[in-house]
């Protein structure tokens, strides 16, 4: 999928194919033992109760002429038997189908999202959010209904299409050829609509992706909205984006309503005719035509049509699917760019000795953003990266926890390229604070713990110290166990950034990741945190970019970084007696406190 937004509609990248429906099917094979016990009843019950109208027929023809009560009483028990072992299957395959369904719902829902949790940075960097949201959440929900009823439906609604044609032939060959000239007509109007059908439904899910991500991006948003004055517009722009997938989902269900109208107009056209034929027959004395035969075939009529409606339902249930089933396969099948090669092998303990050895990286082909960078940091040295915005400054620490492919060069960690190393052993000796402080819905204590679910509450505790978390978290109202809400927002930005870094310290990684780290924090509480971040890096090779450059002057090595390459290194006092780019940062910040 190309760079996109909510106003855009998406492009599929890959067409469907009958493959993508056999990948469907495949879902369905752990339960097929629940389908076949499901189906068996089912066809059981539908062949038992196609003989009702041989019932009706023996009735008719043979016990009311000679009075035969007993035989009445006989098919009328057996019409009854017929009804009550339909009732029972019917119900056994409402309760057992929406469970298989729902299981089949879970398992694509967990591939779809346990393939998004191994897409790199470059897949979500490309889309807004609500359009990934609603292929694991609306979509799935969208084929609910063809997993769990729409396929075994239509495997036993072929099998007793079978049947009322068997015993149709059997009443009357004549009377069968004339009912099945309406098929011919249905087949030229599922033809006409097919492709207009298609199309539409694959808008609509355009749509629904395009209103799906605004909502989201409001959502998230809204604090900004509110601050400007902003609601009447995007109230104008939901609008017109409801709009447009309110028309495409009219337009969309138009042909499938279509289906319908046309089923009933060529069964009522059909059965008219044998009405007129039948009886036309019967009173010119035609052999094999009496009243009984007549009562039952058209008996059989409203079992022909019947299946052949609900196939058509299964028919628009499939076009529908169709075009969830594009977006969810793709989702699948998005290619993980950042993965393990075949012959990864398990990151051995790091020691954190860390060198970037002629390392190119562009996110889009022919724009690099870092060219031809070198340096080494020996363990437990602290590097300092500084620089204007859009340097390069976070994309050397992401590279090296591998959330990117370096295009050429290599990255070394104890000598180890990390490319040949799983990335699951390489991030969990790691640290990473990152400019957005995320916080999950829990309690301070859960999200402090994120990293580290071994540990136990006093290490929280002491992580927490060692920040300067500790004395806010204890003035609200649980302490630890105080939930707060989705990004934290009920903490301020410096709270959650303190709450990150107590995360990051937790994890005790041997490389420590510290991206604009303190730039929510108020001076007084930066300085204290001073101290609990010479604790935090002692030991631990570190990296730690900042603006703010109190942060970073006892650093071992301080990089200064613009348009993708190194220009000047080395510590403080040595940049400073440069007076170079770093000099002039420096002096730009303090000037008016010198």
């Amino acid at each position: 999928m190309a760079r996109n937004k909510y106003d855009v509609d998406e492009v599929l990248e890959d067409k469907f194919d009958v493959n993508q429906l056999k990948r469907l099917l495949a879902y369905l094979i752990p339960y097929r033992k629940r389908f076949v016990s499901v189906g068996f009843m089912m066809l059981s019950a539908s062949a038992f109760t196609m003989l009702i109208p041989q019932f009706f027929q023996k009735v008719m023809d043979v016990c009311i002429p000679n009075k035969d009560m007993k035989g009445i009483a006989f098919y009328s028990f057996l019409t009854l038997l017929a009804a009550f072992y339909s009732a029972f299957s019917l119900r056994y395959k409402i309760k057992y189908t929406n469970q298989i369904g729902q299981q089949i719902i879970h398992d694509m829902r967990y591939d779809i999202f346990e393939h998004l949790q191994e897409l790199p940075f470059s897949y979500y960097d490309d889309r807004p959010h609500g359009k990934i949201q609603v292929r694991v959440v609306n979509y799935v929900n969208s084929i609910s209904d063809l997993l769990s009823n729409g396929i075994l439906n239509t495997i036993t609604d072929l099998c007793n299409l079978v049947f009322i044609i068997v015993f149709m032939l059997i009443l009357n060959v004549r009377l069968t050829l004339v009912c099945l000239c309406g098929l011919p007509i249905l087949a030229i109007v599922i033809v006409v609509i097919k492709k207009k059908q298609r199309t539409a439904w694959q808008v609509q899910s355009n749509k629904q992706s395009n209103l799906n991500a605004y909502i989201a991006e409001s959502i998230n948003g809204i604090r900004v909205t509110q601050s400007f004055v902003r609601e009447d517009v995007n109230s104008g722009i939901f609008n017109n984006l409801s709009g447009s997938y309110r028309k495409s989902w009219m337009r969309a269900v138009m042909f499938n309503f279509t289906m319908g109208p046309s089923i009933d107009i060529i069964s009522i056209i059909t059965t008219a005719a044998i009405y007129v034929l039948g009886v036309s027959w019967m009173i010119n004395g035609e052999t094999g035509i009496t009243v009984g035969v007549l009562v039952a075939f058209t008996a059989y009529i409203g079992r022909f049509w019947a299946p052949i409606n609900t196939l058509a339902g299964f028919y628009n249930s499939l076009l529908t699917a169709i075009s969830y089933l594009e977006r969810i396969f793709e989702t699948i099948d998005e290619p993980v760019v950042v993965k393990d090669r075949e012959d990864a092998v398990e990151m051995p303990p790091i020691h954190g000795d860390v060198a970037f050895d002629h390392v190119t990286f562009s996110y889009e082909p022919g724009v690099p953003i870092l060219k031809d960078v070198s340096f080494h940091a020996n363990q437990g040295q602290s590097f300092a990266v500084v620089g204007p915005t859009g340097a390069g400054k976070t994309t050397l620490v992401n590279l090296l926890s591998r959330f990117y492919n370096v295009d050429s060069g290599r990255i070394l960690i104890d000598g180890i390229d990390i490319a040949g190393v799983t990335i699951r052993s390489l991030r969990k000796q790691m640290g990473v604070m990152m400019q957005d402080s995320f916080i999950f819905s829990g309690t301070i204590m859960d999200n402090i713990r994120y990293g580290n679910f071994s540990a136990t509450d006093e290490e929280v505790i002491r992580a927490a110290k060692t920040v300067c978390a500790h004395d806010f978290i204890m003035e609200m109202e649980n302490g630890y166990q105080t939930q707060v809400n989705e990004r934290g927002s009920r903490l301020s930005a410096g709270q959650r950034q303190l709450i990150s870094f107590a995360r990051a310290l937790l994890a005790d990684p041997k490389i420590l990741i510290l991206d604009e780290a303190t730039s929510s924090i108020d001076t007084e509480t930066e300085i204290i945190l001073q101290k609990g971040l010479n604790e935090l890096l002692k030991g631990r090779t570190s990296f730690i970019i900042a603006h703010r450059l109190s942060t970073i002057k006892n650093s071992s090595c301080i990089m200064y970084v613009d348009k993708g390459t190194i220009l000047e290194k080395g510590t403080h006092d040595e940049l400073m007696a440069q007076k170079g780019e770093y000099y002039k940062l420096y002096m730009s910040q303090y000037a008016s406190l010198m």
